[in-house]
């Protein structure tokens, strides 16, 4: 450390005219605290053997005691005790001597952090009583024998998360006794979704083990005519990712005295996720370019990046938005806050947040790439966070929308969150945290505008119901998808739907209406564009089809532009470009094939293997503009795994991982990854090239330790093709 930066450390530390004592922010600092805290003058022949001491404390805090099987923390691989707020918990206490109640008298502290105080619930002092009161702190004796007692625990439904180190303080009549700094005493402290009392209850004992226990999920990409899914690996309870998830919110600068809130906790951490403006975790990269890194596609869950955060304190690079929200679940989920993550398909990136989403076109109907600056992602992703909200009218708690993915900034930072999703499909979005931003991701219209050559724009087509057209998650105890549209907004064109609209912008959500611009559509014809199945590597073939609805014939000049894009509707390269004349023969329809060479677009393709396709046309008759487009994804190969041998707890067994190279060329650079929260650890293996239609097989030895379901996930990485997976469910038996 340079002696500015040291320096700087101390400045940060020193006390100035605003505070008696520094912030205090750091789970991990601590303060000293005496073992004999004197009264006053000790008298010679004062011996603390005389009185009552502590020898032992035994916290059954193996994942088979009573602790860790009430409180539903047995999975995490972690030796410490780790209990939820709100529920007893036990421990046994050994003195030197039979306890005597009518004389003796001690007394537990819990304390957090450097500079812990009471009444900031950072020094928690717990008398002995005899009656426990739910949802406060307090401890009674349920068992005494010989010189020990065990205690029945009560904390607060309050109580600040993390770690808590635990001294037992005997009073003397000349001092106060405390037991020596043990870690091994040291209490994690969590969120209790089966607390009614705590503001992260949740009430179906499905959904807990889903949305808090489940160490696995899915992430669902590709667009929405073409759904596709792939598993992600959150591993909230593999060893040091619980100190890792702590470590982000001191890295956050959230007061300790803060951190019983799940609202704050959220809204700092949909921050720190990302590397924007705090150095987070994440580093997002959407160029195609990860020098020095791993690129977005390769990563099969989010234990590697949160430890390789943890240790080396830098952004890990690279992410995209759903790496974002797979490592905040693992975030929300190990600290016990009830988290799922969620795709919108056809999302809008709206730069001006007016609900409008603007392709302006040139003289011939084409999209003008240098004025258009929105962008529809094919999909994007983001979490849901359980949770009451006292800070906002009754009826807005339930599901939050929270997003590390960094777009527009909040309050200054990138972060995003949370958003009621009630209050977002009521359209009330006067109320915290960033709900106008998220009402625009799955409401917003797409205006096609005209430039004309004195600067008037020209309305020649408004699309209303692609934005947000579908939003799902994983469902509950599968691996299966729901539509979870109906949650953030009414069926489309319903009149709840136009209320919802008119409410958000009476709460300031700026929309155009149509009146304000001129706009009238050619209603008697339709053109619809259809694609076949395409698979990467091959020609496919896509077709424009026209409707002539009316009595007369027209022509219709029309233009197709075939562009490579980001999974953010953002163009990389237009790799097509056809444009022919159509004749309308009144009342019917006629359709054009257009055929796509593999060899068109295979230098130039993405890692998402998207294609985004806009088809405009001109009835020359009555200079009309029709515009469609579409995104089309690739048929990606996968990775095929086996096991092999039998699977049983402690035993070696191995699995096989199998691919294939489909395309016309050698895959150089090729990596593979493979984990299993519960199985093994990520296990990286780099091949240098594989030639065209040759197979690779990689064998990896390993040892399942937990009997259950598991799965394994693999991923593929190399040059010219990314977002390849393969996975298995595997049931691992009892020895």
């Amino acid at each position: 450390m340079s002696e500015t930066t040291s320096t700087n450390v101390e400045n940060k530390h020193l006390l100035n005219g605003r505070r008696a004592i520094p912030p205090n922010y750091s789970n991990d600092e601590e303060n000293e605290v005496p073992e004999m805290e004197a009264f006053g003058l000790i008298p010679r022949g004062f011996n603390p053997r005389d009185y009552l001491s502590v020898v032992d404390i035994y916290m059954f805090k193996e994942p088979h005691e009573i602790n860790k099987q009430e409180h539903h923390t047995d999975k995490y691989y972690n030796p410490k005790l780790i209990v939820r707020r709100g529920q007893t918990f036990q421990i046994q206490i050994e003195f030197n001597r039979p306890y005597k109640p009518e004389s003796d008298q001690f007394w537990l502290e819990f304390l957090m952090g450097r500079y812990p105080q009471q009444n900031k619930g950072t020094y928690i002092p717990i008398l002995v009583g005899n009656v426990l009161k739910p949802g406060q702190w307090g401890a009674k004796i349920i068992h005494r024998e010989n010189n020990s007692i065990r205690l029945s625990i009560m904390s607060s439904t309050t109580c600040i998360i993390g770690k808590f180190r635990l001294y037992v303080a005997v009073l003397t009549p000349f001092g106060i006794l405390r037991t020596r700094r043990n870690s091994a005493t040291d209490t994690y402290i969590l969120f209790n979704p089966w607390c009614q009392l705590d503001a992260v209850y949740l009430d179906d004992e499905k959904e807990r083990e889903e949305y808090v226990l489940n160490d696995v999920g899915i992430v669902f990409h590709g667009n929405v005519e073409d759904v596709k899914s792939r598993s992600w690996s959150y591993g909230q309870f593999e060893e040091n990712v619980l100190d890792a998830c702590l470590f982000l919110m001191d890295k956050a600068e959230l007061e300790l005295s803060g951190r019983g809130n799940p609202i704050k906790i959220c809204r700092v951490a949909s921050a720190v996720i990302n590397s924007r403006d705090d150095n987070g975790v994440i580093a997002g990269s959407w160029n195609n370019t990860y020098d020095y890194g791993v690129a977005p596609s390769a990563w099969t869950g989010s234990v590697d990046i949160l430890l390789e955060y943890y240790s080396s304190k830098q952004p890990v690079r690279y992410g995209q938005c759903w790496v974002f929200a797979g490592v905040f679940n693992t975030f929300l989920r190990c600290l016990g806050i009830p988290a799922r993550l969620i795709t919108n398909y056809s999302s809008a990136h709206d730069n001006n947040a007016n609900l409008r989403m603007d392709f302006f076109l040139d003289d011939e109907g084409k999209v003008d790439t240098r004025l258009t600056k929105d962008s529809i992602w094919n999909y994007h992703c983001w979490n849901e966070a359980w949770m009451t909200r006292p800070d906002l009218p009754v009826g807005f708690g339930g599901w939050q929308v929270v997003d590390g993915t960094p777009q527009e900034t909040s309050d200054g930072m990138y972060r995003c969150g949370p958003a009621s999703v009630q209050a977002i499909k009521h359209g009330h979005v006067c109320f915290q945290f960033d709900a106008p931003f998220v009402y625009a991701e799955v409401n917003s219209d797409i205006f096609y505008t005209r430039m004309e050559k004195n600067g008037t724009q020209v309305v020649e087509n408004i699309d209303t119901t692609r934005i947000g057209q579908l939003i799902v998650t994983k469902e509950v105890g599968g691996d299966g998808m729901v539509d979870i549209t109906e949650e953030y907004k009414f069926r489309e064109g319903s009149d709840e739907e136009r209320l919802a609209l008119e409410t958000a912008v009476m709460y300031g959500v700026k929309k155009q209406s149509i009146q304000d611009t001129t706009y009238q559509p050619q209603t008697d014809v339709d053109m619809d564009f259809q694609a076949q199945k395409a698979v990467l590597g091959n020609d496919f073939k896509v077709t424009i089809t026209f409707r002539n609805k009316s009595r007369n014939s027209y022509t219709a000049t029309t233009y197709f532009s075939g562009n490579i894009v980001f999974y953010t509707g953002v163009t990389k390269s237009e790799f097509k470009k056809h444009s022919f004349s159509a004749k309308l023969e009144p009342s019917s329809s006629s359709s054009f094939d257009i055929v796509i060479k593999s060899s068109e677009y295979m230098s130039d393709l993405l890692e998402q293997a998207s294609f985004h396709f806009f088809v405009t046309a001109r009835i020359n008759e009555t200079g009309k503009i029709l515009a469609v487009q579409k995104a089309i994804i690739l048929e990606i190969p996968t990775l095929r795994i086996k096991t092999k041998g039998e699977l049983v707890a402690g035993k070696e067994t191995s699995v096989i991982v199998e691919f294939t190279n489909p395309l016309k060329q050698t895959l150089e650079n090729v990596i593979l990854r493979l984990e299993g929260p519960g199985l093994l650890r990520t296990i990286k293996k780099q091949f240098g090239r594989i030639p065209m239609n040759s197979t690779l097989t990689w064998e990896v030895k390993f040892t399942p330790m937990r009997p259950g379901l598991r799965k394994l996930i693999a991923s593929l990485n190399s040059d010219a093709l990314r977002h390849v997976y393969g996975e298995l469910n595997v049931q691992i038996q009892k020895p």
